[in-house]
């Protein structure tokens, strides 16, 4: 047997089909005990989180945000920071964020965090402190399976030229610049894209595009195993619902949408290719109808994440650890601002 095997047998573990594995914590009188179990635990935590991509903790008196805050702590040995913002987010102060605010009734597809930025974090932890009603479910997926399931020809392309981010920031589309930069000056958010090898281009006074080429495959820093990382199907027009998708172009153009995404080398996907990428994530996709307290750790790099549409009240908190860098990730195609070829 070995010592992964060993370390796991000490969790109280539940694997069910369709649903991520599940640890149940045992009876703890409060905060500072749940604290201390869960250092206790963090080998066996680590070693199952590396095994399956994700594991949710139950029965943990987690209710409030300073009391997330502690346990992410305790799991998280180094934070990470949410750079390139893409979606809002609530600041709840302490690095802890709002898990989205998207409206309720708006499912997010699998998608690996900050996977276009040169580095991410390598770890995530969903905490619930108001259960929905209805759905709601934090998704989750095995990226590793993902890998396996696409075809030979499409995985090939992606794997030597990567996939292709461009988006358009203005007042009308998506995130305002000053929100995904963080800054209301030109010059530091140029600054930045010239540090993170990103292509901008200013098409007015303030509205401004972005252009960068990313690895669509990397190796995971410990296990070494590869997996599918990347927006691409998440980000592209033939994901959005079809009214959606007519509405943004006829109001934005088609290359003026707040995110498109294509081939590494500039090739659209067609239909049939966003089908399938789509299809394996759906393939793969798990979820657990959340409890309040459940903390759902999430390896950034071996599992997607998505959210269920819901009815009800619901606060999901996040936060962001275990930094990593891209150049650490044994990337097939390297950063660019250009597409592969050009």
């Amino acid at each position: 047997m070995t010592s992964l095997d060993n370390s796991v047998r000490e969790l109280d573990l539940s694997r069910e089909p369709g649903k991520p594995p599940i640890a149940t914590a045992p009876a703890v009188a409060d905060l500072d005990e749940a604290a201390r179990w869960v250092a206790d635990a963090l080998p066996a935590i680590r070693a199952e989180l590396l095994r399956s991509g994700c594991l949710m903790l139950r029965g943990l008196p987690v209710t409030g945000n300073e009391a997330f805050a502690a346990i992410r702590d305790v799991l998280f040995p180094k934070l990470a920071s949410y750079k390139e913002k893409a979606t809002p987010r609530s600041d709840f102060g302490g690095g802890v964020f709002s898990s989205t605010d998207l409206p309720a009734v708006q499912p997010i597809r699998l998608h690996n965090e900050n996977s276009y930025t040169l580095d991410f974090p390598g770890a995530l932890l969903f905490g619930c402190l108001v259960a929905p009603e209805e759905g709601g479910a934090t998704t989750v997926g095995d990226m590793r399976r993902v890998l396996a399931l696409l075809p030979e020809d499409l995985r090939a392309r992606c794997e030597e030229a990567g996939w292709l981010l461009v988006r358009n920031f203005s007042e009308m589309a998506g995130l305002p610049w000053q929100t995904s930069f963080a800054t209301e000056d030109k010059a530091v958010a140029e600054a930045y894209c010239d540090e993170h090898t990103i292509g901008y281009e200013w098409l007015d006074e303030d509205s401004l595009r972005t252009t960068q080429r990313r690895s669509a495959i990397v190796s995971h820093p410990v296990t070494g195993e590869r997996v599918w990382f990347n927006h691409m199907a998440f980000w592209n027009s033939w994901t959005l619902d079809p009214d959606i998708r007519d509405v943004l172009v006829e109001t934005y153009g088609a290359d003026g949408l707040p995110f498109a995404t294509y081939l590494g080398d500039g090739a659209p996907l067609t239909e049939e290719e966003a089908a399938t990428l789509n299809a394996a994530y759906d393939e793969v996709t798990m979820r657990e109808t959340y409890q309040v307290g459940d903390l759902l750790l999430v390896d950034n790099i071996l599992c997607a994440h998505g959210r269920e549409a819901f009815s009800g009240a619901r606060k999901i908190v996040v936060g962001m650890g275990d930094p990593v860098e891209l150049s650490d990730c044994a990337p097939t195609a390297q950063p660019s601002t250009t597409p592969y070829g050009a």
